[in-house]
């Protein structure tokens, strides 16, 4: 590992970050259907309103990314994402730990899905807490 660097995302990185989304929406096995075009279009308008999209780089390549609500106190992690090839070396703990550091703050929220196992042991791992318990009534 080297280098790491999180620079500000821009529109010309939208189809890089779609398709991290699509990764990350298929490994936290989340039911959002949404196609990669169509979350373009969803980060784009994130990132004209409230959120902040944050590349997270090295001298090699992009190894993921974080999308950040600035309009919240405290701030919202909303999205998280480290690349399926640079998984299990550490990146997303120093990455997360340079975000902090970036965000110039020491207290930030996310919610993480249910069955997500690997998600929740990762963000226990890194020092968060439960505070509540997100439900969902769907009528099937």
């Amino acid at each position: 590992m080297n280098e790491f660097r999180i620079i500000d995302a821009t529109d010309d990185d939208l189809d890089s970050l779609a398709l991290m989304n699509k990764h990350l929406i298929e490994d936290s096995q989340h039911d959002n259907k949404m196609t990669v075009e169509q979350l373009k279009e969803r980060m784009r308008s994130f990132m004209r309103g409230t959120y902040k999209a944050y590349l997270l780089m090295d001298a090699e390549k992009i190894r993921g990314y974080a999308l950040v609500d600035h309009s919240t106190e405290p701030l919202y992690l909303k999205q998280f994402f480290i690349g399926r090839d640079s998984r299990q070396n550490g990146y997303g703990r120093r990455y997360f730990e340079e975000l902090l550091q970036l965000l110039n703050t020491e207290t930030l929220d996310l919610e993480v899905l249910y069955w997500n196992h690997d998600g929740y042991e990762f963000w226990k791992a890194m020092g968060f807490v439960e505070r509540s318990i997100y439900m969902r009534y769907a009528n099937h």
